[in-house]
């Protein structure tokens, strides 16, 4: 396994408004996440149960509070 590509936070927030990137909550926790999570991200659950239904192409970016 290759190690995660890290890119900034203006070019994370860009990837999402444009809807080119799914941004993740890497959080387990429901709690954790209704917290912490950014506006348009979704859960580390429910990116779970999208798995099967992403694209091989679709970027995802992982992060954490």
């Amino acid at each position: 396994m290759t190690d995660p590509i890290r890119i900034s936070v203006e070019e994370a927030r860009q990837k999402a408004s444009a809807g080119s990137a799914l941004l993740v909550c890497a959080y387990d926790d429901d709690e954790k996440f209704n917290n912490n999570h950014l506006q348009g991200a979704i859960s580390l659950k429910d990116f779970r149960a999208k798995l099967p239904s992403l694209s091989t192409e679709q970027q995802i970016i992982f992060y954490c509070g």
